[in-house]
């Protein structure tokens, strides 16, 4: 059946990714805000005594809530292939406090 003949049904769509999003960009560190209409994720790559935020999302709380059960099944597929992911314990100092430009 084709999609065309049920409206409910899931669309296909075309995704083009630019070169300079293509390659990607590490971020060690993760600030997340929030409003009543959006969420608010900053990708921070930290070199002390410094980091650099490469790339803002913003999402709406619908996505955000999607965004953490897609991360939840992925992580469970990960370590059932690749084992427990272990977390290192908070440290008992403060956190550091993220301060923009």
């Amino acid at each position: 059946m084709d999609n065309n003949d049920n409206p409910e049904a899931p669309q296909d769509i075309q995704v083009q990714i630019p070169p300079e999003v293509q390659r990607g960009s590490y971020a060690n560190q993760l600030v997340v805000a929030h409003s009543p209409e959006e969420f608010i994720l900053d990708f921070i790559f930290v070199t002390p005594p410094a980091g650099v935020v490469n790339s803002r999302v913003v999402i709406s709380p619908a996505h955000a809530k999607r965004m953490v059960a897609a991360l939840q099944e992925n992580i469970i597929r990960y370590e059932a292939t690749f084992g427990e992911i272990n977390v290192s314990p908070l440290s008992s100092a403060p956190a550091a406090k993220v301060k923009t430009h």
